[in-house]
C-alpha cells in the first residue's frame, strides 16, 4: 500500500509540474500577443511628442485641440486650406495646445495605389523627434503641395524637412522607422459619437468632437475657454 501511495504522489507531482509548464507557456503567449497588438516596432520619443498618446505636440495653450489627419486625404487638405490660418492665430495667441495625430487611412486602402500616407506620417514623426519646432512648419509645407498620385518621394520629404529646420533624419525616413507606430495609431482613430463613424479630418476641441461647418470662428474660436 505504501509503495502504491508513493507511486501516486510521484504521478501527482508530475501532473502538477506539467500544469505549471503549461501555465507559464500561456503567460508567455499572452504577453507576446499583447506586445504584438500594442503597435510593435519603434515608438517616437522626445520633447515634442506626448509619451502617452503619441501625439505631436505644438504650443502650450490652456485649450486642447486634437487633429487626426492623413496627408493624402483631400478633406484634410481642404481643412488646412480653410482652417489653417485660424489654427495659426490660436497658436500665436497662446490659446491652444495642438495635438497632431498623423494617420494612414489611404495607405490601408489598397485601391489608393500608394503608401504615401504611411511614409508622410512617418516623416512627420521623424521631424518631430529630431526638431520639435520644425514639426508644424513641415506639416504646413507638406499640405500646401496638395499631394496626389504617388506623393512626394522620401528624398523630397527629407528636403522639405530640412527646409523646415530638421536635418539628420534621412535613415528615419527611408527606413520607415515609425511606420508600424503610424499603422497602430490609425487603428485608434476616434469614433464620432454623433455619427458613429471615424474618418479624417477629426477635430476635437477640449474633449468635444467638432462638426466642421466651414466656419472657423464658430467651429474653433468660439469653443475657446
Amino acid at each position: 500500500m505504501a509503495q502504491a501511495q508513493r507511486r501516486f504522489n510521484w504521478f501527482a507531482a508530475g501532473i502538477s509540474i506539467a500544469v505549471v509548464v503549461v501555465l507559464v507557456l500561456v503567460v508567455v503567449l499572452v504577453v507576446w500577443m499583447n506586445n504584438a497588438n500594442s503597435g510593435g516596432g519603434a515608438r517616437p520619443d522626445g520633447s515634442g511628442i506626448d509619451s502617452e498618446t503619441g501625439a505631436v505636440v505644438v504650443g502650450e495653450g490652456s485649450n486642447s485641440m486634437d487633429l487626426w489627419f492623413d496627408f493624402y486625404c483631400p478633406h484634410c487638405q481642404e481643412f488646412e486650406d480653410e482652417y489653417g490660418s485660424t489654427v495659426d492665430d490660436l497658436l500665436e495667441q497662446g490659446d491652444i495646445t495642438l495635438n497632431l495625430y498623423p494617420v494612414a487611412l489611404a495607405s490601408l486602402n489598397a485601391a489608393s495605389g500608394t503608401d504615401f500616407s504611411k511614409r508622410s506620417a512617418n516623416a512627420l514623426y521623424c521631424v518631430a523627434e529630431a526638431e520639435p519646432s520644425a514639426a508644424y512648419p513641415f506639416m504646413q509645407a507638406l499640405f500646401a503641395t496638395h499631394p496626389t498620385g504617388p506623393g512626394q518621394t522620401d528624398e523630397e520629404l527629407i528636403a522639405m524637412a530640412a527646409d523646415a529646420g530638421a536635418t539628420g533624419i534621412d535613415a528615419c525616413v527611408t527606413d520607415g522607422e515609425y511606420i508600424s507606430f503610424v499603422e497602430d495609431q490609425t487603428t485608434k482613430l476616434p469614433t464620432n459619437p454623433a455619427t458613429g463613424g471615424a474618418g479624417t479630418p477629426t477635430v476635437i476641441v477640449n474633449g468635444e468632437f467638432v462638426t466642421l461647418t466651414g466656419d472657423p470662428q464658430a467651429d474653433l474660436v468660439d469653443r475657446m475657454k
